[in-house]
């Protein structure tokens, strides 16, 4: 049916709780044949005259019970339909659940415009006579473009993976930790071959896959195994760490039919024709919570979307997550493993001294330095190589305190943490960068300190102190190393930050466990083991990975490869006490009247029950929340997953309410008013 004279129903590009709903709008006669399910347009609003942007989400008949005139649309932005429908109902879903906007989510989802790469993306899906048709079907596409022969998936047995993909079924997948040599000689690890070559069977049956990742590191390795797997027309990578033009660029392509689409946690929004797979790795990796509201992990957003659109979905990781064990508990996801592999040869270590001074500076037991000192060596029946050291923290010495009295050394000038970047330098403040030349403690005037941690910057040191002539290298946040060769070398490397020696190392050193082991978080043993059972999948085959200074039931299951059954335990100790995953809960942060307010409009009847509220620490997680302003407080709220529907309605409903309270402006301030303090977060992973 024609636009004209019917309603296009518009969602408005606003973060306002209140806006969070479709707008009706008449459509011109001149704006009949652009305004199409998709668009981006340009609106009128009530107040000033003002005019606001906004997505097209669909036309329909006017309404019989509404007799005023509607408002026509200001104006169609582009012709191309850039909001899908899957998409705008994965946004619209998302967001009902977290009791957020959809616009929100469609932020992350459809990137900026930009004219120049639109213009030429809309001239070339003209047909010959130069009009744009949005709806040309991907059946007259070229037929070797989804024909081929696919690389087939190696350590599962023949076609397991292929055939569960195929029938759209749900799985959580074990990771082989081991490094593989791609044809052109480059090393991967072997769950990018797996999931590239999952990938590339998908596509080559003609649906889209999407597979999200967390960090630029596992990009990279993903796509030098799609390489390989798929041609390149065929793969768009959609990465935060993009030029705008080049992101904008490869959405347009994704639109443009069955494609391999991968990237960084907001690619699981990402337009898909024919989605058949969505793949995430790592999804215990704390880089997948979006830390933009409404705050959806990409975890969450896959099982929705998956829901949604019937596809495939694998969920995979070098460990199995406790959020993916409870599915796999619940029938949800189905467990997959492989036939065989050589798990990492892991040796657990006490905090012995090694007889040689040097190795006693850089903190390395005796077990592990001569582990060390073999694979530089080439001792012990081992081929010389590289040796990774990993450890906790960045910098030299983050941290300093008295050496008379051991409190943490404090900027003179605004309070920040001192610490030191490299050795006999004066500290400096961590915030505003000053130098302590004339410090003084303020608990007993001290004018020395000490070091009391030791970052990767001091380890290097220290380490090629320990072995002369041995080259180091540093790789973490400000030395960031993608690779290294196969000669011997020591490898100093803070978590996440380890790069891929060509063969392997031929031995890992894991320092800091227990330094590691000791920050507060629900998921701190989750996440040492996921870092190292990551830096064991490094080393060559039958190459040492020595865990220094930890011991007990996480060490012995890091040790004897029993990864799924500590995701088990995890989540029975954690059914015990009322924690997530168990339940879900969501954090309310604002004043105590605002708070209390969200509180009292939730039926008390669908909680498990109510933490709080409590004041907010200057320090604490949600420190970030308290600079909005002074006096805040906290509640958490405690609920089985079956009510979340209901408790989210609730909670946004408060919202809303908040939202269009009037507030006085402060005195000798008119016309101020004051944003509001309520922040609401569903799931929060720093709640605990």
């Amino acid at each position: 049916m024609a636009a004209a004279g019917r309603v296009a129903r518009v969602v408005l590009d606003s973060p306002l709780p209140q806006l969070d709903h479709l707008f009706d709008y008449s459509i011109p006669e001149e704006l009949a044949a652009d305004a199409q399910p998709g668009v981006r347009v340009r609106v009128p609003l009530r107040s000033a005259g003002r005019v606001a942007d906004g997505y097209l989400v669909e036309i329909g008949d006017p309404d019989d019970g509404y007799e005023g005139t509607l408002s026509p649309l200001e104006a169609v932005v582009s012709p191309a339909r850039v909001l899908t429908p899957g998409v705008w109902r994965l946004a619209r879903r998302l967001a009902d659940r977290s009791a957020g906007t959809a616009s929100d989510i469609l932020r992350l989802a459809v990137p900026g415009r930009m004219v120049r790469v639109e213009k030429a993306w809309l001239a070339a899906q003209a047909d010959s006579s130069g009009v744009f048709r949005p709806d040309t079907p991907s059946e007259g596409r070229k037929t070797q473009e989804l024909s081929g022969t696919a690389v087939p998936v190696r350590g599962y047995g023949e076609r397991v993976l292929e055939d569960a993909v195929a029938r759209d079924e749900r799985i959580a997948l074990r990771a082989i930790p081991r490094l593989v040599p791609l044809p052109d000689g480059t090393w991967v690890g072997e769950w990018a071959v797996t999931l590239a070559a999952l990938a590339a069977d998908c596509w080559r049956h003609g649906r889209t896959a999407i597979v999200a990742v967390p960090d630029h590191r596992d990009l990279e390795q993903l796509a030098a195994a799609l390489a390989v797997t798929a041609p390149e027309h065929a793969i768009v990578r959609a990465d935060a760490g993009q030029a705008n033009p080049d992101r904008y660029r490869g959405f347009l392509e994704a639109l443009s039919g069955p494609r391999i689409v991968i990237g960084n946690r907001s690619v699981v929004y990402a337009p898909a024709e024919r989605l058949g797979l969505i793949a995430v790795w790592e999804d215990s990796d704390p880089l997948h919570a979006e830390p933009l509201s409404p705050y959806v992990h990409t975890r969450d957003a896959a099982l929705v979307r998956q829901e949604l659109e019937g596809c495939a979905l694998v969920l995979s990781g070098n460990i199995r997550s406790v959020e993916a064990q409870r599915l796999v508990e619940l029938g949800w996801l189905h467990d997959i493993a492989p036939e065989r592999f050589q798990t990492p040869k892991v040796v657990l270590t006490a905090n012995q001294q090694a007889p040689e001074p040097m190795a006693r500076a850089a903190r390395i037991p005796s077990t592990a330095w001569r582990a060390a000192r073999e694979a530089l060596n080439g001792e012990s029946g081992r081929p010389r190589g590289p040796v990774l050291v990993q450890v906790g923290r960045p910098g030299y010495a983050p941290v300093i305190a008295c050496a008379n009295c051991g409190q943490a050394a404090r900027c003179m000038n605004c309070k920040g943490a001192l610490h030191q970047t490299r050795a006999g330098s004066p500290p400096s403040c961590t915030v505003c960068g000053r130098l302590a030349t004339d410090w003084q403690c303020e608990h007993c005037e001290h004018r020395r300190f000490r070091l009391v941690t030791v970052g990767s910057g001091r380890t290097a040191e220290e380490l090629g102190r320990a072995f002369p002539g041995t080259r180091v290298i540093l790789a973490d946040g400000d030395h960031p190393v993608q690779r290294v060769g196969s000669a011997p070398a020591l490898v100093v490397a803070t978590r996440g930050a380890e790069p891929i020696a060509e063969g392997g190392y031929q031995a890992v050193l894991l320092l800091d466990g227990e330094r590691m082991l000791a920050r507060e978080s629900l998921h701190v043993a989750e996440d040492c083991l996921r870092w190292w059972q990551s830096a064991a999948g490094l080393a060559a085959p039958g190459a040492p990975t020595v865990l220094v200074g930890v011991g007990g039931p996480l060490a012995r299951d890091f040790a004897t490869g029993r990864l799924v059954e500590f995701a088990r335990e995890e989540l029975a100790d954690r059914r015990e006490l009322r924690f997530p995953p168990a339940v879900r809960l969501a954090s309310v942060t604002g004043s105590e009247a605002t708070v209390t307010e969200v509180l009292d409009a939730v039926d008390r009847s669908q909680l498990i029950d109510v933490l709080g509220p409590a004041p907010v620490e200057a320090d604490g997680p949600s420190a970030r929340v308290a600079r909005a302003g002074p006096d805040l407080v906290r509640a958490v709220l405690r609920f089985e997953y079956a009510h979340g529907a209901e408790v989210a309605a609730s909670v946004r409903a408060a919202v809303v309410k908040n939202a269009t309270r009037r507030r006085r402006a402060p005195a000798g301030r008119p016309g101020y008013r004051p944003a509001p303090t309520l922040r609401v977060r569903f799931d929060d992973p720093e709640i605990l």
